[in-house]
């Protein structure tokens, strides 16, 4: 058991019991018949794990170097995705929460199993699982937690070669940190996973230099990567939860600044507003299914209980702190007595506010939230944004009205990837038939617009996007029951609404919505659409498209009652 962590036994007391640890029980019921839970799917492995081989498009590459492996080019390996979930094992982790809540032994057995099944068919270096040191990181991490709930009972021939393992992962991190490549969340997680092993074995050779250079870096990247206004600079609501994540294990690991703990916590303020009363994540930018703890469940609600540990670490009360959203994160991070005090559920709270870096406006009156993305694409390539300036999002409570498309696919199926990020595939405008920048790639736009807020207040926020030399400026304006927005272009466009909700046209350009909202729009007609909840599935949705007329365009969104 690693000292620096809280001590499972007294977490695993409190949470027994409860629904949290049935669910835990019954997961691990499944990864020991060969049924791994994966992007809100079962991937059925059987017995003899092929580690290097996406199950679902049947593809496997050979076990080689790792820098000699084309780990994008789907056509030879498959999707790099669904290989390195599985390599991340998180599911090991899993195993040691349930073999502690239940005692089983058939999870342990099933921790030295797997741990053995890979160390022989996964040497260092070579295959998938070695491809991204983001990955590696990942599985680093998950080994120091498994490490730290089970391998105080397992052999000690096994033991030894575990360690040996997790020194060979934290060579590589050191050797092959994202200092040039990815420098985003890709350099953030290698990081505080080599400076997590660091901490949580410092007589490895090479830990002490480890723990200052990655701390170094994690101090240094709070400053990079997290804009003034506590957003994320990726532009992405599903990566800034995994920052945040990121950070708040860090600062549980390591003396951190005072200017640290503020930039962390204008970080959960941000991902407070993104969550809004529904609790879920409006997936703006890109998301990628995956999660740094805990990864089950519906990923909408994941950033619940990064924002419930961010409550407890933070001391702010004021915060949403239902107890089921502690016993996911915040009671195996921080203790069990995160688990004791009064609840606070999705907070009642009204009203308006503006992050001027990440250009997010957000209104919630009456459990509606409206949220409007000025900006659209993140720093450098903007690898993880959508090309959906001047975008708005539409919530009650739980139920979503406006929606973002999500992404569905980064590199299976190169069409979809480019329809699911496209400008179309947003609510805003595109003009010319053009998307808002020009795609290079998966991870990439060249020509990203310039944005601009013209103002904002309680009740309206006005914005502009000037692509390729073209101006598209919206106005919103939230007239006692009715949001009105107002686009006004430089050059013929199609607006375009997202909707998972039924659709009912009533009257030529009037929609009903489900019985919840009515849109009213001249010219509108609807098409059918797809809007993906989680990475690798998609579903259908409708799209209502109307064109500008002379530059032109009003809707009109009302609710019942």
């Amino acid at each position: 058991m690693a000292p620096l962590l809280p001590d499972p036994k007294p977490v695993c007391g409190a949470l027994r019991g409860t629904p949290y640890a049935g669910e835990l029980d019954r997961l691990a019921r499944e990864v020991i018949e060969g049924r791994f839970p994966l992007f809100g799917e079962t991937l059925d492995t059987g017995p003899d794990i092929r580690w290097s081989r996406d199950y679902k498009a049947g593809k496997e590459y050979p076990n080689r170097w790792f820098r000699r492996v084309p780990y994008l080019d789907f056509q030879q390996v498959g999707d790099h995705k669904a290989i390195w979930e599985l390599n991340r094992h998180q599911h090991l982790v899993l195993l040691g929460q349930a073999w502690r809540m239940t005692g089983k032994v058939s999870y342990l057995n099933a921790i030295a199993a797997h741990l053995e099944h890979w160390m022989d068919r996964n040497p260092y270096g070579h295959g998938m699982q070695w491809t991204s040191a983001l990955e590696v990181a990942f599985r680093l991490l998950s080994w120091l937690w498994a490490w730290h709930l089970a391998a105080e009972v397992l052999p000690d021939p096994l033991r030894a070669r575990w360690a040996e393992a997790i020194y060979q992962h934290g060579v590589f991190l050191r050797h092959n940190l994202s200092v040039y490549f990815s420098p985003n969340t890709h350099l953030l997680g290698e990081a505080v996973a080599l400076h997590a092993a660091a901490r949580l074995f410092p007589a490895l050779p090479g830990a002490p230099e480890w723990r200052a250079t990655a701390g170094r870096i994690v101090a240094e990247e709070i400053v990079n990567q997290v804009r003034g206004d506590g957003s994320h600079f990726e532009q992405s609501a599903y990566y800034h939860v995994y920052a945040v994540d990121f950070f708040l294990l860090h600062a549980l690991l390591e003396d951190t600044t005072a200017a640290y703990r503020a930039r962390l916590e204008r970080m959960a303020g941000y991902l407070r507003t993104l969550l809004g009363p529904s609790g879920t994540i409006p997936l703006l930018g890109d998301d990628d299914g995956g999660r740094l703890f805990h990864p089950y469940g519906e990923r909408a609600r994941f950033g619940r209980a990064t924002l419930a540990a961010c409550t407890r670490y933070l001391a702010r009360p004021d915060w949403p702190n239902a107890l089921e959203d502690r016993a996911e994160l915040a009671a195996w991070w921080l203790g069990p007595n995160v688990l004791e005090g009064p609840e606070t559920a999705e907070a009642p709270w009204e009203g308006t506010v503006y992050y001027p870096d990440a250009g997010l406006f957000s209104r919630i009156l009456d459990g509606r939230q409206l949220l409007m993305d000025s900006v659209g694409f993140g720093a450098f390539g903007a690898g993880h944004s959508h090309a959906g300036a001047l975008s708005i999002v539409l919530r009650q409570g739980e139920t979503e009205i406006l929606i973002d498309p999500g992404t569905f696919t980064y590199v299976a199926d190169p069409a979809e990837r480019e329809r699911f990020r496209s400008t179309a595939a947003h609510n805003t405008v595109r003009l010319n038939g053009l998307d808002q920048a020009e795609a290079a790639g998966p991870f990439r736009w060249h020509g990203k617009p310039q944005t601009e807020c013209h103002g904002w207040g309680e009740d309206w926020f006005e914005a502009s996007c000037v692509q390729r030399g073209l101006r598209h400026r919206r106005r919103m304006e939230w007239r006692g029951g009715a949001i009105v927005v107002t686009d006004h272009c430089d050059a013929p466009g199609m607006a375009a609404w997202h909707t998972p909700l039924e659709v009912r046209e009533t009257a030529a350009g009037v929609f009903d919505l489900g019985g919840v909202a009515r849109l009213e729009m001249a010219g509108g007609h609807p098409e059918p659409a797809w809007r993906s909840r989680v990475h690798g599935s998609k579903e259908p949705a409708t799209a209502i498209r109307a064109p500008l007329v002379d530059g032109r365009l009003e809707t009109r969104i009302t609710f019942p009652g």
